[in-house]
Formats: structure tokens, sequence, C-alpha cells
């Protein structure tokens, strides 16, 4: 594989989306899009390091309080960005001050890297993102203006309709599956300016839409598994976070996802 050898390092900052929920591994834990745009650097540059410093459920000023100046003193060629979109989903969410920790953080880290990746969070089809669109795209709009004033890259996932497909979703209908965030990684990866693997945004196949039955089951599991405890946390101020710390909080050499090449090899889908 060849790579732009400009790129020796990388350090992820965010929630869950970062975290990689909701890409499961067999041994319980999540990998996602950071863990496999590292993995693929680390493929080439056994010595590539990498730090994911995102934790599941945190809002934008916890990201810039916890998680900012770590990445700063890391001093990383690439850093990638991703929050605010928790916030959005609260009832009451104060955007004015969204955008003031989004500059803060913004412009402490594009001066400490090589390259800063915003994104355009994706964006699932239904009910619930018609309810939400606006706030989202309130947010975007910061995020497109911080791009441009401080030239970073901006990955546009809300606009990649094969993304907003369900089947890239897990059953909490608030993360992406593996195939998600595979694709994910992959716009990251061409965001940097690095050749193309793929199409990430090719559109899957038709799918054969599920009986009137089996929309009212999924719809009453959701409601009872997932539904009701995020909304029993939002109502007692707690968080899915809450005591958690990042799982690769320093900047060290990634080791790959499995101790073969081959088991590397099918960790990264190929």
């Amino acid at each position: 594989m060849e790579m732009d050898a400009k790129y020796t390092s990388l350090v992820a900052l965010g929630d869950s989306f970062t975290e990689g929920m909701s890409d499961l591994l067999p041994d319980g834990s999540y990998r996602g899009w950071a863990d496999l745009l590292a993995a693929r650097f680390a493929a080439a540059d056994p010595e590539f390091r990498y730090a994911n410093l995102a934790v599941r459920g945190k809002l934008i000023g916890q990201i810039v309080e916890e998680q900012v100046d770590a990445a700063v003193a890391m001093n990383a060629d690439v850093v990638t960005l991703v929050g605010g979109l928790n916030d959005a989903l609260r009832p009451r969410c104060d955007m004015g001050l969204v955008r003031a920790h989004l500059e803060e953080a913004v412009e402490r880290l594009a001066p400490s890297c090589k390259k800063l990746v915003l994104m355009r969070s994706p964006g699932r089809n239904g009910p619930f993102l018609e309810r939400l669109r606006p706030r989202m795209e309130e947010l975007f709009a910061v995020l497109e203006a911080l791009a441009a004033r401080h030239d970073t890259a901006l990955v546009d996932l809300y606009g990649c309709a094969a993304l907003a497909d369900q089947r890239m979703w897990h059953v909490d209908r608030l993360h992406l599956t593996g195939e998600g965030h595979r694709r994910v990684a992959e716009a990251v990866w061409q965001s940097l300016g690095l050749a193309p693997q793929e199409d990430w945004q090719a559109a899957l196949p038709p799918a054969e839409r599920p009986g009137w039955a089996a929309r009212r089951t999924a719809d009453a599991r959701f409601v009872r598994v997932h539904l009701l405890p995020w909304i029993g946390r939002r109502l007692t101020g707690r968080s899915s976070g809450d005591g958690r710390a990042a799982k690769h909080p320093e900047l060290l050499p990634y080791q790959g996802l499995g101790d073969e090449p081959g088991e590397r090899a099918a960790a990264l889908g190929h």
C-alpha cells in the first residue's frame, strides 16, 4: 500500500462516534473508524502512533475541558475532532455556547498539528432526524465557517446518502454499524489527500422492506432497550460516559487489531 509519509501520528477527540460505538468486537469492546484509520496507517508504518481520547456521552464543553489540552500536548500530525451532536440532541441546547466551545477547540488544535479534520456527522433517515435537522444544520454551519477560517479538512458525512440508509445504523438508531465505520475511515483517509481505496459513498443494494409486524417489534425493542434508558439518563443528569476513561489515552505505536497479519486484514475489511 502506498502512503504519503508526511503523516506519522493521529489523535482522535470526541464522543461515542469516535470511540467506535457500535462497531462491536468479539471481546465486547468497540473498534470504530478511528481505530480502522490508525490500523491502515500502521499497516504501512509500524511506528505510526495513535491516541483516541474520545469517550461516549461527552458534550462539546467536556471535550474541550478533558481532551483538547492532552491532544495539543501530543503534537500529532493529524487530529480529528467530532463533537457537539450530543449537545444538539438534548431538549435544551445553547447553540451559542456550543459555537464558542467549538471555536475554542479549533483555535487551539489547528496550530498543534499538520492537519485538523472536522466532520459533518452522518444522519439516519427517519422522523427523529427531521425534528433534529435544523439544530444539526446550525451546528454544521459553524463547522463549515471554522474549517474555512482555519484551513482544516471538513468531511461531509451528513451529505452521504448511503450513510443515511437505516442498514448502516445499529439497532440503537444512534450509532453506525461496522460497515458505516469502515466507510467513515475511508472518507477521512481521502480527506487527507491519500489515494482512494474504495467509493465510501457507494449506495447499498436495494433492500426488501420489513413487514408491519417486524417493524413494530423492532420499534418496541428500541424503546425498551435504548430509548427509555437514554431518557432516564437525561432526566437524572447522568451520562453513559460517566467514570469511563479513554480507550487509547497515550500517543503510542499502534499495534493493529490482531496479532496475525490475516487477523489485521480481516479486521480492516480487506
